[in-house]
C-alpha cells in the first residue's frame, strides 16, 4: 500500500484495507442467515474491501453488487471476491446521489461515521425504501446512526477500524425502517 500510495497522490487514505465492526457483523449475520439473502439481488454501498458482498454471495445471493467512491477499494473488493470464489459486480460510484438500484436488499456497514455521509446515506436508503428496497445496516453504534429509524436485529462482539483486536465492542446489525 505505501508503494502505491507513492505512486498514485489520488490515492488516499486505504480505509478500506481494514475490517470495520459494521461490516464485520453485517457479513456473520448474512453467513448465519443465508435466508435474508439467499434468491435476491444484493448491494454492498460502500464496499471497502467487499466483505458484505462476499458474504451475500456465499450465503446464496443471485446477483451482488458492490460500490465504493474509492477505485482501490473496487479494486480489493475484486481481488477479494476471486480469492473467495464468488461473483461480484464491482464498481466505482457514488449511487447515494441517484436513483434507487434495480436490487432487492441493499447492504451498508459502517457509513454513519460522519454527518455529511450519513445525512447523504439516509437521503438515498428512503428513496430506496420507496422503492421496496429492503435495507439491512451492519454498525457499532456510532455517532451519526440514525437509531429512530432502526430496528435491532442481532448484536455481536468485535473489535473495530484502528482498534486493538483483543478489545471488542458492540455492533449490531439493523433493518432500516
Amino acid at each position: 500500500m505505501r508503494r502505491l500510495a507513492q505512486r498514485d497522490p489520488e490515492f488516499g487514505s486505504p480505509y478500506w484495507a481494514h475490517y470495520w465492526s459494521g461490516g464485520l457483523v453485517l457479513a456473520r449475520y448474512l453467513l448465519d442467515r443465508p435466508e435474508s439473502v439467499a434468491g435476491r439481488q444484493v448491494l454492498d454501498l460502500g464496499a471497502g474491501s467487499g466483505i458484505v458482498g462476499i458474504a451475500a454471495a456465499k450465503a446464496g445471493a443471485t446477483k451482488v453488487c458492490a460500490t465504493d467512491i474509492d477505485p482501490y477499494a473496487i479494486l480489493a473488493t475484486e481481488l477479494n471476491a476471486r480469492l473467495n470464489n464468488v461473483m461480484i459486480e464491482a464498481m466505482p460510484a457514488d449511487l447515494t446521489k441517484g436513483e434507487p438500484p434495480d436490487v432487492d436488499l441493499i447492504c451498508v456497514g459502517d457509513l454513519f461515521y460522519e454527518a455529511a455521509l450519513a445525512e447523504s446515506v439516509i437521503a438515498f436508503l428512503d428513496r430506496c425504501l420507496a422503492h421496496g428496497v429492503a435495507i439491512l445496516i451492519g454498525d457499532p453504534w456510532r455517532t451519526y446512526l440514525p437509531k429512530s429509524r432502526l430496528r435491532l436485529l442481532a448484536e455481536y462482539a468485535v473489535s473495530d477500524f484502528g482498534e486493538d483486536a483483543a478489545r471488542t465492542q458492540s455492533a449490531g446489525v439493523f433493518a432500516f425502517e
